[in-house]
C-alpha cells in the first residue's frame, strides 16, 4: 500500500470514526426505555419497543465498526502488510478496505 492510500485510509477511517462517535450518543439516548407511567398509549408503547430493538442493533454495529476502524487505523502504521491479501500478496482495494477494514483477503481469495 502507498503512502498516498494509508494517507486517504487513514483520512476516512478518521471521519467515519468521528460520525460514529457523533452518532453512538444519540443511539443511546433513543435505547433508554419509556417510564411505564408515561401515557403514551399502547399501540405507540409497542411502536416503540419495536423501534428499540431495530435502534439497539444499529448501536451494537456501530459500536463494533467503531472498534474495526480503530484497529485499522493501527494497523496502517505499524503493519507493513497492511492492505496486502494475505493469500495472495495482491492489493486489497481500497473500496473493500473502506467498507471492510478488518480483511485480510481480496475478494478473489474470500470468496
Amino acid at each position: 500500500m502507498t503512502e498516498k492510500q494509508k494517507k486517504e485510509f487513514k483520512e476516512y477511517a478518521l471521519a467515519e470514526m468521528e460520525s460514529l462517535k457523533t452518532e453512538i450518543p444519540r443511539l443511546k439516548e433513543l435505547v433508554k426505555p419509556v417510564a411505564p407511567d408515561n401515557a403514551i398509549g399502547r399501540i405507540s408503547r409497542m411502536d416503540n419497543i419495536v423501534n428499540q430493538s431495530v435502534v439497539k442493533a444499529q448501536l451494537s454495529k456501530s459500536l463494533v465498526r467503531l472498534a474495526r476502524l480503530g484497529e485499522a487505523m493501527k494497523q496502517v502504521d505499524e503493519d507493513e502488510d497492511f492492505g496486502l491479501c494475505s493469500e495472495c500478496g495482491e492489493p486489497i482495494p481500497m473500496a473493500r478496505l473502506k467498507a471492510m477494514p478488518e480483511t485480510e483477503y481480496c475478494v478473489e481469495c474470500a470468496e
